[in-house]
């Protein structure tokens, strides 16, 4: 039995400890400062498509962060400027050539601009690291009819669901129609632009748009400030000109909440710190996590995660 050896090769390691030099440098040349917070916490995420690692503690459950953005953002609310952290995160969630629910990231805050222009700076820096020509971008709409050949922006629950059934014949029971959308985007969009190079997708519905704020496309329609970035198919960054209005994402968390208990799954504290930072003032400003395991393996040229991490969920 050879289980104990790592699974990635020393030449990858060497890889992977090049591409943190190169981050680390990219933000040092910018003035963004290098933070450190919690992993371990007394709140988790109530986002239904997220679910925390529980860990009993003495004084309670404490959850594993799925991204460090809630610390951070208390640490943008009590004057840090401009930050960027690179660590590890988990989610309890499916093992394959993309998932593994320990991994590492990154994960920065822009003050003074809007998700647009965070959009270039992520594509600056990915097409760099990757060696690509440029990106492109679009309206999370529009994509969809581009590649579904239907309007499903507006579409109702049932008129989704017989698109979701025309794409791929049997879908999971009981999916809401946010999952309905999710569903669309990973088996049908996700595929169709897998030859497309670097791809942004930007203003997302606003049942989607996370702690993202709310504007209006160009069209007048209202939207979340989101974008996400997808090279060769594969989603590696997710980005929010920031919601500050602690109203408004109570309001979300509360809403997440009552979608979980309908789907059976259990409700989530909502972080009373993050609001209480967030009603002392959160500084206007963007941020954006990347998945650091893909960025690699898009660096080093290979099809699953497991080749660049040095130990996978079965050794470790």
């Amino acid at each position: 039995m050879n289980d104990w050896c790592p699974v990635a090769l020393p030449g990858v390691q060497r890889q992977r400890a090049a591409l943190l030099s190169d981050l680390r440098r990219y933000f040092a040349e910018r003035n963004v400062l290098e933070v450190d917070t919690p992993l371990l916490c007394s709140s988790g995420v109530t986002d239904p498509a997220l679910e925390n690692f529980v860990v009993p503690c003495r004084d309670g459950s404490r959850f594993l962060q799925t991204s460090p953005e809630y610390a951070m953002k208390r640490l943008l609310a009590a004057g840090s400027g401009d930050i960027y952290q690179i660590c590890k995160a988990f989610r309890a969630e499916e093992v394959g050539a993309r998932h593994n629910p320990e991994y590492t990231l990154l994960e920065w805050y822009r003050s003074g601009i809007d998700h647009y222009r965070l959009l270039h700076e992520v594509g600056e820096l990915v097409c760099d690291l990757l060696d690509r020509p440029g990106w492109q971008v679009w309206p999370w709409d529009t994509l969809m009819q581009h590649v579904l050949g239907a309007e499903v922006n507006s579409a109702s629950r049932k008129a989704l669901e017989k698109v979701a059934r025309q794409w791929l014949g049997e879908i999971p029971e009981r999916l809401d129609r946010d999952g309905l959308l999710d569903l669309l985007v990973s088996h049908c969009v996700e595929p169709a632009i897998a030859d497309w190079g670097v791809v942004f997708i930007v203003d997302y519905p606003i049942s989607q748009a996370a702690l993202a704020r709310r504007i209006e496309s160009p069209e007048g329609e209202a939207v979340g400030a989101r974008f996400e970035c997808y090279v060769d198919g594969m989603e590696l960054a997710n980005g929010y000109w920031e919601c500050g209005d602690v109203e408004e994402l109570t309001a979300r968390f509360t809403a997440d909440n009552e979608r979980r208990k309908q789907q059976g799954q259990e409700q989530r504290p909502i972080d009373h710190h993050l609001l209480a930072a967030l009603d002392s003032g959160l500084p206007d400003c963007s941020g954006v996590a990347m998945g650091v395991d893909r960025l690699l393996a898009l660096r080093a040229g290979v099809a699953s995660l497991d080749a660049v991490l040095g130990f996978d969920w079965v050794r470790s």
